[in-house]
């Protein structure tokens, strides 16, 4: 990709400014104009089908709260009216705030979190019996149905919410710092190449370049879903730092800005990581996917970790097969 910075031997007023911390802090994604798809009937559908799914769930709570063990033969599994009792209130109070909420969000992708623990449940119940293999296996085909309809109505709300809101109230900041022994100018160049983020972001599949200063990613998201994004270079220079922003309308709202500055030994680099991120499922999104090992600033501070090695082992430039 072109190198589009300006040179340090410019003018100072004619460089791109840095791209600071107060500027990040207040910065609000952009206003969209509400989708008239969102208006129509398409949309009702999609509200009736997440109501429906609420009372679904309080009418499933209310048999588990009321029959653990009668379920519990039904599904095949053992019975243990304490376990199934606890997830009857769960699903009770996720129906309860599907049904009485206006945007139940929330509330929807708190039911995708039931379906993975339930089928969780299954999975080693079958593993456990030979007896009810069969219906067990009948039950978990019919909870992955709904799973897939939770999935569905709880991407589709989520879409709308942001759509209607437009703003970062969901968004998650996170800041990790990390010394590297190699020059700024080796950890600029490297950070600089983007297509070989996969290799050390674990939570990437691909960065394709598209432009000057636009690429197009694609990453895994919580809960087994795939989101992908288009993202623009806004300031960049050469050594010292670099700064981005998805572009507006992506499913993705990120923005980050990543510095590099020499130690005071003069021996190494410390590489300093400011994002902000909305995921893809607002907060219910966060949560999730903390409680399936995706939490962000864990992330970071892995792929930080990752970058470090690779760098310092030089393996980056063997596998590039160019030189740092």
């Amino acid at each position: 990709m072109p190198d589009q910075a300006i040179s340090k031997n410019q003018p100072e007023s004619s460089r791109q400014p840095l791209p600071g911390d107060n500027e990040l802090s207040s910065y609000h994604y952009q206003q969209a104009v509400p989708s008239p798809q969102y208006r129509t009937s398409s949309a009702y559908r999609a509200e009736q089908v997440a109501k429906a799914l609420g009372w679904f769930s309080i009418g499933l709570g209310i048999a588990r709260l009321l029959a653990p063990r009668r379920m519990a033969r039904i599904a095949g599994v053992a019975e243990r009216p304490g376990l199934l009792r606890a997830v009857g209130v769960r699903d009770i109070a996720s129906g309860v705030g599907i049904v009485s909420q206006y945007r139940p969000t929330g509330w929807l992708w708190s039911r995708v979190a039931g379906d993975a623990l339930d089928l969780a449940l299954l999975g080693a119940a079958a593993r456990s019996s030979s007896n009810n293999r069969r219906r067990i296996a009948w039950t978990t085909a019919a909870l992955a149905g709904v799973a897939v309809l939770d999935l569905l109505s709880s991407v589709d709300s989520s879409k709308r919410d942001r759509i209607v809101k437009g703003t970062d109230t969901l968004a998650v900041k996170v800041t990790k710092s990390i010394r590297v022994d190699r020059s700024p100018e080796e950890c600029y160049r490297f950070w600089r190449d983007f297509e070989s983020f996969p290799r050390f972001m674990s939570h990437l599949e691909s960065v394709q370049v598209t432009g000057d200063r636009t690429t197009h990613w694609k990453a895994k998201g919580p809960v087994g879903m795939n989101v992908e994004w288009d993202a623009e270079l806004n300031a960049d220079q050469p050594g010292e730092y670099l700064a981005w922003r998805s572009v507006t309308g992506s499913e993705v709202d990120n923005s980050g800005v990543v510095r590099f500055e020499a130690t005071p030994d003069g021996q190494g680099t410390m590489v300093h990581v400011e994002m902000h991120y909305s995921p893809p499922a607002g907060v219910a999104g966060a949560v999730l996917a903390k409680l399936f090992g995706e939490e962000p600033s864990q992330q970071v501070e892995d792929d930080l970790q990752r970058f470090k090695s690779l760098l310092e082992a030089g393996e980056t430039a063997a596998a590039a097969g160019k030189p740092l």
